[in-house]
């Protein structure tokens, strides 16, 4: 007889999970628009594990606080329970927090990110049939960045003008190195580390062979900085053949152009300099799969191709590391329609997609990709992208998510 008593994910050996039936997940409902699209998402998810397992399975969900309602109710952006919880639970989903913009607190998002070490942002981004897109053949894009998470210049090292420890690092830029910087700089220090390279680049590769991928691409800015995103280049080729030798393709080495000539069971290790990718991923986004790429870059390129496929909206997101992982919503707070129940659910709801194919649950994992698929198809969507789509019906948030529910398989 199966236990319904709730029950938490552990974590193995080599980062296996052992997924209980009932397992307690904790949820962070996000500010603005955050608790709109959670309350959206949290009925779609429960409503396809129902569809997919009966009453063999469910989740318990778990609010831990962050943001803006942790503190109002706190006094604290990021409490310490917060994150014993998600250590503790090992998988949990958020809703977008909002940042302050050249003031205030750092980054919640980003301390996440740095206190519970997931070091991986994967974005997985592939078109849904039917969404605007600005491209020709968005159809063509089907790719997924690994973004390293915890250092280059969002580390968070850096000193305001004229400050005292900016000028502390100018004067030892100047008597120590005989670098000149002028004096009433901002200064902001990018780390770059082999280990933290290594373990984002071999978690791509695994991800690439894993799922059938014919190729990873590590993309950089070397030719610039050399000793920071060319040792990013450098360390990911290293790592790429030193732990899957037997199955990697050095296309520098091979003369490989086209992805037909990769053997079954083979991945291409490529590397491109980033402003020249952007290119690519616009003329020939056919040719790239899986993306390695340090922070910065991660960001902006990420959010780029999510623009391909119909913008940020359509975009879920992963930030992954060794012992836990927190899914959440690529996209803004959006405070202009906080409480509104307009806004679009579905970077959240495949976002939960992500968290149910992490926990093995593939099944109800699938049958929300082609419930919101048909739901799109059938012309049912929130405004953002009514307004774009003609004889569409514009749908409230929690509308859209009831139809995604009703057309689940």
């Amino acid at each position: 007889m199966v236990s319904h008593e709730p029950q938490r994910i552990t974590a193995g050996a080599q980062g296996t999970l052992q997924v209980p039936d009932t397992p307690v997940i904790p949820f962070i409902e996000g500010d603005g628009i955050g608790p709109d699209i959670w309350a959206a998402t949290q009925g779609v998810l429960d409503a396809a594990i129902r569809s997919a397992y009966g009453d063999q399975r469910r989740i318990t969900w778990l609010e831990v606080l962050a943001g803006e309602k942790a503190y109002r109710e706190t006094g604290e952006w990021l409490p310490e329970g917060t994150l014993q919880a998600i250590k503790d639970h090992v998988a949990a989903i958020k809703g977008p927090l909002t940042t302050p913009v050249g003031k205030g607190i750092r980054s919640v998002n980003v301390a996440l990110r740095q206190r519970l070490d997931l070091y991986a942002c994967v974005r997985p981004i592939q078109y849904i049939s039917g969404v605007p897109s600005p491209m020709r053949h968005p159809e063509r894009v089907n790719m997924v960045v690994f973004r390293e998470n915890t250092e280059d210049v969002y580390a968070g090292i850096e000193w305001e003008a004229q400050s005292r420890e900016a000028e502390a690092v100018i004067d030892f830029l100047k008597d120590r190195l005989g670098v000149e910087v002028a004096r009433d700089s901002a200064i902001g220090i990018k780390p770059m580390s082999r280990p933290a390279t290594r373990r984002l680049v071999a978690r791509a590769v695994q991800y690439a062979l894993d799922h059938n991928f014919p190729s990873v691409t590590l993309v950089h800015k070397g030719n610039i900085m050399k000793y920071t995103e060319g040792a990013f280049m450098k360390w990911g080729y290293e790592v790429a053949c030193e732990m899957f030798g037997d199955f990697v393709l050095i296309e520098s080495e091979r003369g490989l152009e086209r992805e037909d000539k990769v053997p079954q069971g083979k991945v291409v290790i490529k590397d491109r300099i980033a402003d020249m990718m952007f290119q690519q991923v616009l003329l020939r986004p056919e040719a790239y799969h899986v993306i390695a790429t340090p922070n910065l870059n991660g960001d902006y390129l990420s959010d780029a191709l999510a623009a391909q496929v119909g913008g940020l909206g359509m975009a879920p997101g992963a930030n992954i590391g060794d012992h836990c992982a927190v899914f959440e919503a690529t996209h803004g707070s959006a405070p202009k329609y906080a409480g509104q129940d307009k806004a679009n659910p579905i970077s959240l709801i495949l976002s939960g997609v992500m968290m149910l194919e992490y926990l093995g649950w593939s099944e109800a994992a699938l049958a929300i990709k082609q419930a919101v698929q048909k739901s799109i198809s059938e012309g049912l969507v929130t405004h953002d992208l009514a307004r774009q789509m003609p004889g569409t019906r514009e749908l409230r948030c929690s509308e859209f998510a009831q139809a995604v529910i009703e057309r689940l398989t």
